[in-house]
């Protein structure tokens, strides 16, 4: 067992209460799987108000990044809740499959966004950040979107070593250490991470898929 399935037994066993409750008054995997959205929504628009915040208080500014990153994770357990939630009230379908990965890419995008605004607005000399983050943005979608095509290819594809659920914990604790230590060098190096390893997962499972298409070539 990896360390990603001991982790998930888990939180399975914390959250699964929540999830008996949730079946009680009648919730629906997407509907958890569109408050799990709202909640990253509002982390980007904490993300925007630390941005806007730069220039005259930087104390509220740190103070919206660090609030911004627990609440990703708390959007986080949201993620997981509605798979669980599919499974356990049997409403699992392929709609429900569409809307969480399409919410899942939204979610990731708002948030990333929001971190851009703060490198552009914290000044200058943060600027390169703003760029390494949007890096970081394009390999995080690049890893979902090589694992799409690669399912549409019939081709098992979760290779890797950032993929979504380290890329939100990653994100969530540089923000909350950088909020307390008001220190925006533990975001950028957050985001350097990222951009870096996300990317390198992109091209991983390009390769991953090649190689599987050429062993059935050979076949």
């Amino acid at each position: 067992m990896n360390y990603r399935d001991f982790l998930q037994k888990v939180i399975y066993v914390i959250i699964n209460p929540i999830i008996k409750g949730m079946i009680k008054i009648g919730l629906t995997p997407n509907i958890v799987t569109a408050l799990g959205f709202v909640l990253n929504c509002v982390v980007a628009w904490m993300f925007s108000k630390a941005a806007l915040a730069f220039g005259t208080d930087q104390a509220t500014a740190y103070s919206f990044i660090g609030w911004g990153g627990a609440l990703i994770l708390f959007a986080g357990l949201f993620d997981m809740m509605d798979g669980r939630l599919a499974r356990l009230s049997g409403k699992s379908s392929v709609f429900g499959a569409l809307w969480d990965s399409t919410l899942d890419r939204y979610s990731e995008l708002v948030t990333l966004f929001g971190i851009v605004l703060i490198f552009v607005m914290a000044g200058t000399e943060w600027f390169m950040m703003g760029v390494v983050t949007f890096l970081a943005l394009v390999g995080s979608i690049m890893v979902s979107y090589v694992r799409a095509r690669a399912e549409g290819l019939d081709i098992e594809c979760k290779v890797g070593l950032m993929q979504r659920p380290e890329r939100v914990v990653v994100t969530a604790i540089v923000a909350i250490i950088a909020g307390c230590t008001q220190n925006l060098w533990w975001l950028a190096a957050g985001m350097i991470l990222i951009a870096v390893l996300a990317n390198i997962t992109a091209f991983w499972r390009i390769l991953h898929c090649y190689r599987e298409l050429n062993k059935d070539n050979k076949q």
